[in-house]
């Protein structure tokens, strides 16, 4: 089966991909997608990403623009690179000990136990009255916003509307800088993003990420889910940090989850001979994801040390070759997702 994955002329399978957020934790999908470049058989109709999994898919698009699936995985590389180079004189750094022991948490890291404190005690606001972002300038450098215009690909990127609550999907030609860091924006730690006069914070909180418009909008019939934030724990937290990871993974599952079981219910009652009806019915889901990667707490979401973006890269290639001998040739053919299963957290 391993070999029917690969094989360079099979013939060529439309997919989607839905690209989840979470930070630094985004270079998993970061390998993913390197990896997926490398099939020639797949063929990228639409992405949905939230936060990072917006960037990735942002750069991606840019990359294959100016040199193809070459040039795709190049601009990955170098954005992710570019992170880490920013982040090299921040203040958040992991402590001595969990250096020594190979622990990638920066709970103990004493910059970001203050900003946690701070941050309930100040907003944004008070402490960055001048919005800085230094992601701005390297999506500046890195995506070309002609390039989305111009893709086939489609691209969607979800924003929470910080007055209604609501997400606002920026389509291909609206996608800008701004965009991309309103999907990205933590409000704790960023001033909202302002576009058209509305306020934006981190898409997350309204779709991590949003399915929907790759049914509605997209020929493809295989949606391939790149998961980072766990659905499940087996046990439930009780340090404060981790409390915090989890209501944190929570918030940020809550609407996918709710998504995922609208469109079981859809699948199983939706008339195939109607056309609206078909795209639901004929819907077929995938899932990448690693427990490894999962496990890691909410802090590390913040640790961009170029190591351990090259560790989250390779998990992200390993995972994606798993899935790719395991279930590359159900692709075009089958859902290989139990959505039941996964809305449970089995």
């Amino acid at each position: 089966m391993a070999k029917k994955a690969t094989v360079p002329d099979r013939e060529p399978v439309l997919v989607d991909l839905a690209l989840q957020g979470g930070g630094s934790h985004g270079a998993f999908t970061w390998g993913v997608l390197d990896r997926l470049l490398e099939v020639p058989w797949l063929r990228l109709d639409g992405i949905s990403g939230t936060s990072a999994g917006a960037m990735n898919a942002a750069v991606m698009i840019d990359g294959l623009a100016e040199g193809g699936r070459e040039g795709a995985k190049q601009a990955l590389e170098a954005f992710w690179h570019a992170v880490s180079r920013a982040a090299a004189f921040s203040p958040f750094q992991r402590g001595p000990m969990d250096v020594l022991f190979g622990r990638w948490t920066l709970d103990n890291s004493p910059a970001f136990v203050a900003m946690d404190m701070m941050s309930r005690m100040f907003s944004p606001y008070d402490l960055n009255p001048g919005g800085l972002n230094p992601l701005r300038s390297i999506l500046q450098k890195y995506v070309n916003v002609d390039h989305l215009v111009k893709s086939d690909i489609k691209l969607f990127v979800t924003a929470t509307n910080v007055a209604t609550g609501q997400p606002r999907i920026f389509r291909n030609a609206e996608i800008t800088a701004d965009a991309l860091l309103a999907s990205a924006c933590l409000p704790t730690m960023y001033q909202a993003i302002e576009i058209d006069g509305e306020a934006y914070w981190d898409g997350g909180y309204s779709g991590n990420p949003t399915i929907t418009p790759l049914v509605q909008h997209c020929k493809s019939q295989d949606t391939i889910l790149v998961q980072i934030n766990p659905v499940r724990r087996p046990e439930p937290p009780r340090r404060a940090r981790d409390i915090m990871t989890r209501l944190n993974e929570i918030s940020f599952n809550a609407v996918l989850l709710e998504e995922l079981h609208m469109i079981a219910v859809l699948q199983q009652v939706a008339d195939p001979g109607t056309s609206e009806g078909a795209l639901w019915a004929n819907m077929r889901i995938h899932r990448i994801a690693s427990e490894k990667a999962i496990k890691l707490g909410y802090s590390s979401k913040l640790n961009a040390e170029w190591t351990f973006l090259r560790m989250l890269r390779d998990e992200g290639r390993r995972t994606a070759e798993a899935f790719l001998a395991e279930h590359g040739a159900d692709l075009g053919q089958r859902s290989t997702m139990n959505v039941q299963d996964f809305i449970k957290g089995n």
